[in-house]
């Protein structure tokens, strides 16, 4: 690629015919890659952040760091010792850990946790999803004070509503029972998932429910076959919280459940430094590393969906 004749003198010198190598003379040389990366002055506001990223990822890892370094600490360096590194490995407090509390296998903890963050998660897809379409897709009277009115519910303390809730459970003769903890659920009491639902749902084309419609298609199947398969996302997000949630959840489970063969993983924490007194911290940092493996894993299950349905906005497929 040589300069026409006529611009040629404008040139200092011959322009090169490899476009590899330059196009064009700048300075008295051609442009090539190794001059471009020369003359690219550094960004040191990208190389803070990326430090500070790092610093930050540090900082929030080192509580993670720390449990399961402690977890194998022997007793007398728990608290003594300010190292985060054991200056010896005690295997142990993981044999005592899955031996049990209060004469309770760890398999019967983690199934009962699993009960309670699976009917959660259940219930808070379900009723929340059928809620959220009400406000957002069905016309009827009073829909925007009611709508208010479940978004004022959200600044409400759990606490203040815990009292009557167990009043009422307690002339049902349900406490001591999982009911009390998963039964709300099915009753959208959660306005903050379902508040994320209805603003995922705005954003959904009527377009596609009307055409439905045109089919036959009830509110009811419209809502399954339509609605529902594209609001995926969204209950993702419903489902993970929920789960995390209800999983470390203590103080509503220290009101309902009396019975040792019905406690929790959250609930053998205490406990088992209560049976245990003092000696036993090593063996309850090990216990809550095993009871945060079933959060990562759920986490790591679902996050693939998450990440997917945000990315095409659910209207792949």
């Amino acid at each position: 690629m040589g300069a026409a004749p006529r611009d040629r003198r404008r040139h200092g010198g011959a322009v090169p015919h490899l476009a590899l190598l330059g196009l064009l003379r700048l300075r008295g040389g051609p442009v090539t890659s190794t001059t471009v990366a020369a003359r690219k002055p550094v960004r040191w506001g990208r190389v803070a952040l990326h430090l500070g990223c790092l610093l930050a990822l540090l900082v929030m890892l080192y509580p993670l760091a720390w449990l399961l370094a402690t977890s194998l600490k022997p007793a007398d360096e728990v608290i003594a010792s300010l190292n985060l590194l054991p200056g010896h490995l005690e295997w142990s407090n993981y044999t005592t850990a899955l031996d049990g509390v209060n004469d309770v296998s760890i398999w019967r903890l983690l199934g009962n946790s699993l009960l309670i963050a699976g009917g959660a998660v259940l219930g808070n897809v379900i009723s929340c999803s059928l809620a959220a379409y009400a406000f957002a897709r069905l016309r009827f009277r009073l829909r925007g004070p009611l709508f208010a009115f479940m978004i004022a519910t959200i600044m409400l303390p759990h606490h203040a509503v815990l009292i009557p809730q167990y009043i009422i459970f307690n002339q049902l003769g349900l406490v001591n029972t999982y009911w009390p903890l998963i039964l709300p659920k099915f009753l959208a009491t959660e306005a903050f998932f379902v508040f994320l639902i209805v603003q995922f749902m705005r954003g959904l084309p009527r377009e596609l429910e009307e055409a439905a419609r045109i089919d036959g298609c009830g509110p009811f199947r419209s809502f399954f076959q339509v609605v529902l398969p594209l609001t995926r996302p969204a209950l993702i997000t419903t489902a993970i919280f929920t789960f995390i949630w209800t999983w470390n959840d203590f103080f509503t489970q220290l009101i309902y459940l009396f019975d040792p063969d019905k406690f929790t993983v959250t609930l053998a924490l205490r406990s088992f430094v209560d049976a245990s007194s003092t000696s036993a911290f090593g063996p309850m940092f090990a216990l809550s590393v095993i009871a945060l493996l079933p959060i990562v894993l759920f986490f790591l299950a679902f996050q693939r969906f998450l990440v997917e349905g945000m990315a095409s906005s659910g209207l792949k497929g």
